[in-house]
């Protein structure tokens, strides 16, 4: 919703520095610096500015732990209030939602280096005193004040021009707490230091006063914007009285979706008060307790995770990292011997848990991963286990009444299963349709290819995208250079192809032979010596994972074969991998298209090349289109 730039505090003075607003904060830290180098030390035990920082980083550190508490699918997903997701729009909207949290930094820095407030040095850790006169502020002034300014805010002027911004979106998540325009966060500056305020006056201030309220304050707003029930309905059953003194994920998100109810900051005794309070709070409560807005998903994209790096890009990780296409971020590193712990935990003690979900004309789509590397899958001894994952994870959806699982990446690898083959066999009766979603695959490569190329050079050529590609391009007459060793393999896959077509089939044994090839098609990985046997102005297409990496200027790159979901897509916000924003791979489209075609074969074993064009066409039908 538009905001009128007319308004005052309507919007962030810093708004244009992106970025760089947290260079804002450097007075703070210089501040601390020249303290530090005045007393030879740390002036942990002195300085306000430095406690500041603590501060910062430890509230930053809450919003971050409720944001990824909420995003943990496999912990979280049958406690989830709206059942909603948090897509790209939202996420952009909502990117500078640390805002409030710098200006409270900033106004807290002036306060303290004005000597408002005694030094620390005057204080002490603790004074039960302080925090028994903040608790008695806050119920007495901070609640009713939050409540009474939360109602103005929903009159029609104030809402119109600074809040119906913080309303933009009916999911919340952790960090749409901080989301407001810079007259709310006053307001909540104010409401929530007042209980600071009068007990430093009273002379029972106390360092942990200030963390502890503070720190508290922010948990309990990032929990209320969750969207994930953390208290049981048990517990006000056996306790009534604690309704009122605590509100849950469940009784704001009323207040988010209705707007003329549900009013208190922490305590629902002034909505009682006050006459707002939603009847329907604390049945909902029950209800998202015991589960009942938890969905079955009607379609499920099975992947794994690629490497240590890639793993820190998922949803419940950092939102800057997985709403963007993977890329390797320095700031990163630190993090790495963290990532690999996780690694060594999921190796030893763990089962394939969901990861993310959208939905697609009103079905559920999620997507699952087995807890296993990329290099897991490489490792002879680890082969039987990982089929074992797949199988349970296979087993699991058939038994929840999953229509469509499709198999990514090293997944359905030909050696590992056959392609999900192994599965099908073993489990005829499985009412879940197996998919690779390779057709698709090949379908988006092959209309990659410009109408007018004569001949191509094919790496992974006996591969099971490899075949179809070259018994389908054979037939249109385009001369398919196969680069194999085994003769034996390209004999069968030259067999397959009609007996007028077969001449367009050559068998190459060294990249020498495509040195005036312009159309190289790569399904298996290229050192840059052999990339330099391509003529200049090559365009490499490629269904190599990971991708090859582009060593030739003079050359162009393909990406890897995907497509772009539908428009009407509904809370999509994690890219997948190296795609970019609703984008997904060629396989994961492939396995969308079966779903929402109905159709009820399995996609395992060997591409029907005869069934290339058609599922190429049905994605173009469904509103799929080439990314």
């Amino acid at each position: 919703m538009a905001i009128s730039m007319a308004s005052p505090l309507s919007s962030w003075p810093w708004a244009l520095l992106g970025s760089y607003k947290y260079l804002l904060y450097g007075p703070v830290v210089g501040k601390v610096v020249q303290e530090w180098r005045e007393q030879g030390r740390l002036p942990l035990g002195t300085s306000w500015c430095l406690h500041l920082i603590l501060l910062l980083a430890l509230r930053s550190l809450t919003y971050q732990l409720w944001f990824s508490y909420g995003n943990m699918l496999f912990f979280t997903r049958r406690r989830r209030v709206v059942d909603d997701g948090v897509d790209f729009r939202q996420i952009d909207t909502e990117w500078d939602w640390d805002n409030m949290v710098i200006m409270q930094t900033l106004i807290a820095a002036v306060l303290v280096t004005s000597r408002v407030f005694p030094a620390t040095s005057d204080l002490s850790a603790w004074d039960l005193r302080g925090w028994a006169i903040a608790v008695v502020l806050h119920v007495a002034v901070s609640e009713p004040a939050f409540y009474w300014a939360h109602r103005a805010l929903h009159l029609g002027p104030l809402f119109s021009r600074y809040h119906s911004l913080h309303h933009s979106f009916q999911a919340t998540q952790a960090l749409t707490a901080g989301f407001v325009t810079p007259l709310e966060s006053l307001i909540l500056t104010l409401v929530a230091w007042a209980p600071l305020a009068g007990a430093f006056m009273a002379g029972h201030g106390s360092v942990s006063l200030v963390y502890g309220h503070i720190l508290l304050f922010d948990y309990l707003r990032s929990m209320g914007y969750s969207n994930v029930e953390v208290i049981s309905h048990k517990t006000f059953q056996d306790f009534p009285f604690l309704r009122y003194l605590i509100y849950t994920p469940s009784y704001l998100s009323l207040h988010h979706r209705e707007k003329d109810s549900n009013f208190c900051l922490f305590m629902p005794l002034f909505d009682a008060l006050g006459g707002t309070l939603n009847p329907k709070s604390w049945q909902l409560q029950k209800e998202v307790d015991l589960g009942k807005n938890h969905r079955v998903p009607d379609f499920v994209f099975l992947v794994h995770v690629v490497d240590v790096v890639s793993s820190m890009h998922v949803p419940f990780a950092f939102r800057a990292c997985s709403s963007l296409p993977f890329a390797t971020h320095l700031v990163l590193l630190p993090l790495w011997p963290i990532a690999f712990g996780f690694m060594l935990l999921q190796w030893f003690c763990s089962k394939t848990f969901t990861v993310s979900f959208y939905k697609l004309r009103g079905f559920l789509h999620q997507t699952w991963s087995v807890p296993r590397y990329g290099f897991q899958y490489f490792i002879p001894s680890a082969k039987k286990g990982i089929n074992e994952m797949i199988e349970l994870a296979i087993l699991r959806a058939d038994k929840m009444g999953v229509k469509v699982l499709s198999l990514a990446a090293l997944n359905k690898n030909e050696a590992l299963n056959g392609g999900g083959t192994l599965f099908v066999r073993k489990h005829p009766d499985l009412r879940v349709r197996v998919v690779h979603g390779n057709t698709l695959t090949a379908a988006v490569i092959l209309n990659e290819i410009p109408g007018d190329v004569a001949e191509v050079f094919l790496t992974g050529a006996t591969s099971k995208l490899g075949r179809a590609i070259a018994l389908y391009l054979c037939r249109k007459k385009i001369r398919v250079l196969m680069l194999t060793l085994s003769t034996e393999r390209f004999m069968n896959i030259q067999r397959e192809a009609p007996a007028e077509f077969q001449q367009y089939l050559v068998q190459v044994t060294k990249y020498q032979a495509a040195q005036n090839c312009k159309t190289w098609i790569v399904g298996k990985w290229l050192s840059p010596r052999e990339q330099r046997w391509a003529p200049a102005g090559t365009h490499f297409h490629q269904f190599v994972v990971p991708p090859i990496i582009g060593f030739r200027r003079d050359c162009t790159y393909g990406k890897l074969a995907a497509m772009r979901l539908p428009e009407d897509v509904e809370g999509l916000g994690t890219c997948e991998y190296t795609m970019g924003r609703g984008v997904v791979h060629a396989c994961h489209a492939g396995g969308v298209v079966h779903f929402l075609e109905g159709w009820d074969h399995h996609e395992v074993g060997a591409i029907d090349v005869d069934r290339i064009d058609a599922v190429w066409n049905a994605a173009l039908r469904h509103g799929l289109t080439p990314a």
